[in-house]
This record gives structure tokens, sequence and C-alpha cells, in this order.
């Protein structure tokens, strides 16, 4: 076991308030209820409610598609996640493919996640998850069912070294850091 600094104890105490506040923040600037979605999916037509299941509480990832390496090795480690989310609560990525790319996709990557497609809607904006030209943006959004009512309770954007992507940590214990590096869909 590493033996730990006093330093490195109080950096790590320091690290946990800031992203009780940063997750606190995240809420406060996401929470709304909104409206019941219309999603295309591999299975025909899918609403976001019925994307809950028999759970309480739903995360959709905002995957910028196919075309984005990024995206894809952020849903590469959902991929080994996925058994223990879905075990908490459901869990689906979206991304602006049709679902019929998105079936190839994920079987080309061996995803066993669910997908929905936000082709025709206006989901990723509505969400925050497009930048000013309307391309999607990657990200996070968290939901909650009220009885009839679906709350977003939170969101978060994805971007190299953020916290849903452990690659990034690990290349931060090397001296030079990534040293460059960016993700591709194959090596």
């Amino acid at each position: 076991m590493l033996r730990e600094n006093p330093r490195v104890i109080d950096l790590r105490a320091r690290l946990s308030q800031v992203r009780t506040e940063l997750q606190e923040a995240l809420a406060e600037a996401a929470r709304g209820e909104v409206r019941d979605y219309a999603f295309g999916s591999s299975k025909g037509p899918v609403k976001l409610s019925e994307l809950f299941g028999a759970q309480r509480d739903l995360f959709v990832i905002h995957n910028m598609g196919t075309t984005c390496s990024n995206c894809t090795m952020w849903a590469d480690g959902f991929n080994g996640l996925y058994p223990h989310i879905a075990d908490r609560a459901a869990f689906f990525v979206s991304s602006p493919d049709t679902p019929a790319a998105q079936a190839e996709f994920s079987a080309s990557r061996g995803w066993i996640f669910p997908m929905v497609s936000t082709v025709g809607t206006t989901f990723a904006a509505d969400m925050g998850f497009t930048n000013a030209q309307g391309r999607p943006q990657p990200g996070v959004s968290a939901f909650q069912k009220d009885g009839t009512r679906i709350v977003r309770v939170s969101a978060a954007g994805f971007e190299p070294q953020d916290d849903f992507c452990p690659v990034w940590h690990l290349f931060d214990l090397l001296p030079q850091g990534t040293d460059g590096w960016q993700p591709r869909k194959s090596y």
C-alpha cells in the first residue's frame, strides 16, 4: 500500500470537497422537468419514460456518434461498467446516428448497453448538449421519474481528463502525461 504523506491527504480532502460542490452546482444548473421525448431504437420507437423500465433513475449518455473517437472510448468504458450501473439505474447511450448505424457500430465494438437515436429530435439541444453550430456534444444527463413526471436531476459534459473516463487519470500518473496521445477506434 502506498503510504500517503500529509500533503496528499490534504489535497484529497480538498478535492472531495470541490467534487461535492461541483455535483451540487451541476444538479442546480440542470434540474427541471422535461417532456417525454420520442426516440428511435433498433426495436422501434421508444419514449423517454419507457427507458426507465422498472427503475426510478435513468442515465442517458449524450454521445456524438460513430465519428467521434473520444465518444467511442467513453462508450467502451461504459460497456464494462454497464452491468454494475444497470443494477442501480437504467442506462442508455444516445447519439445522432440512425438506429441501424448504432446497431452496426455497437456490434463492431461488442457493446452490451442499449442505445437510442436522437435523429429528428431536439433532445440533445434541449438538454444543452449541442454547440453553437448545432452539432452534438458529449455528456450525461441523469433523470428521475416522479409519478408521471420526468425530472432531469443533474448533467455533466464530457471532455478529455474528466472523471468519466479513467484512461486520462492513469496517464496523469506518468511524467509526460498523455504525451500527445489521442484515442482511436482501433489500435
